[in-house]
């Protein structure tokens, strides 16, 4: 019996939109422009997350990021004293190597923009990540092409690199870039590694992809290590089983007397946790996800007007069926389950548009910047299961108005 309604409730709201194809188009769009609405603000925070975590698992749930500058807003500290703050220095970076018993590894990064040239290909304001050996220990990255660099060459200040993938393309074009020489800052210099290409999104811009990897003991060559506004980061991992939490006290300690602070100074110095970034960002997808309701809501509210108006005209236009219909001993159930049926099937096509529509812009997109944005599986039944709730909501009102039709005023109805 279910089936047999479905049946004739399907093809009525087949006949009904070819019949009127104008009137469905303008009645569905409503529902078709609040699923876009709605299902592109859940697809771009989906890509926002994915690739935000992604980018944060790239720092390391167990690594410490001891900067100038904290990642988190402090009441308590006053921008125009962190200013003058001590950058982190190679005195901070031996110190930890030397006192801490909860560390892993520990790397010293030194981050300036410089100008690459390859021939008469030139390169300006890249990244340029100064490091010592243990980078390795700590990022996660792969190499696509060619290898890291020796301890030999970090402990030397071997000229040599690994770029990014993005400046090889732009460098290079397809051609292999290992084994050639660029010019850093006007140091000649070997690359002797390509990373492997991650992809744009997450905080760090693009990642290791417009970033070129030197020894720091090159890098001091051309860096003044001296600068006050030295951008300047010693990173911790911590050993197997030892606590972030645990570690960052130990750290705390250890800067703490390497720069002879009284006890009731306050740190001169920021550590920094990837759980930061994640706790600040939640707040963000939260609001993200509450705008995207409120926008594409008012949209589906007037598409459910739409249905609901559509559904009235076809009860009236059907008047007459339905008393002959009733005449025959229907059941008002068996006429409100038709109308319902019909209503919606509108909204769920309505909202397999908008689906569509965001489909073909994800493709798009992906196109034209190599965003990785895709339309998942979730937020497809989510849109159905939306459309199914409007149709349903939008189409009782009419359903109920044509299954209590008294037989014989409906089969004498006339327009």
């Amino acid at each position: 019996m279910f089936f047999r309604l479905f049946k004739e409730g399907f093809i009525f709201a087949v006949n009904s939109v070819v019949a009127n194809k104008l009137r469905t188009f303008l009645s569905l769009f409503g529902i078709t422009i609040g699923i876009f609405s709605i299902i592109s603000v859940f697809t771009v925070l989906d890509w926002m997350q994915k690739s935000i975590h992604d980018s944060i698992s790239t720092l390391g749930d167990n690594v410490l990021y001891v900067q100038k500058f904290p990642w988190s807003f402090d009441r308590n500290l006053a921008w125009w004293d962190i200013i003058k703050w001590p950058v982190i220095s190679k005195d901070d970076y031996q110190s930890v190597l030397n006192k801490s018993t909860k560390s892993n590894f520990a790397c010293l990064s030194i981050e300036q923009p410089e100008q690459i040239k390859y021939h008469k290909n030139l390169a300006s304001d890249i990244r340029i990540d100064a490091v010592t050996h243990d980078f390795q220990n700590i990022r996660s990255f792969d190499i696509e092409n060619g290898r890291y660099f020796s301890p030999e060459e970090s402990a030397s200040g071997k000229n040599v690199a690994i770029i990014g993938a993005v400046i090889a393309e732009r460098l290079f074009e397809k051609n292999n870039p290992v084994g050639n020489q660029i010019t850093i800052a006007g140091k000649k210099t070997n690359i002797i590694g390509v990373f492997k290409k991650e992809g744009k999104g997450g905080i760090t811009d693009n990642g290791l992809d417009e970033m070129t990897l030197v020894p720091l003991n090159f890098g001091k060559t051309f860096i003044n290590m001296k600068n006050y506004f030295l951008d300047a980061t010693l990173m911790i991992k911590a050993k197997p089983g030892i606590a972030t939490q645990e570690l960052s006290d130990e750290t705390t300690m250890i800067l703490r007397a390497a720069r002879r602070l009284q006890p009731k100074e306050i740190n001169n110095f920021s550590v920094n946790k990837p759980s930061m970034l994640t706790q600040g960002f939640d707040a963000v997808f939260v609001g993200i996800n509450i705008g995207g309701w409120i926008i594409g809501g008012f949209s589906i509210l007037v598409g459910g007007f739409g249905i609901a108006n559509i559904m009235f005209v076809s009860v009236r236009e059907r008047t007459n069926i339905i008393g002959i219909q009733k005449a025959l001993g229907a059941k008002r159930f068996f006429i409100l389950q038709q109308f319902l049926v019909e209503s919606v099937l509108l909204s769920v096509i309505g909202g397999l548009l908008g689906v569509l529509m965001i489909f073909i812009a994800t493709l798009v997109i992906n196109y034209l910047y190599d965003l990785n944005m895709y339309l998942t599986v979730a937020n497809v039944f989510l849109a159905v299961f939306i459309s199914g709730i409007i149709g349903i909501v939008a189409g009782y009102a009419p359903a109920y108005a044509a299954a209590k039709m008294n037989p014989v005023e409906a089969i004498g109805f006339s327009f």
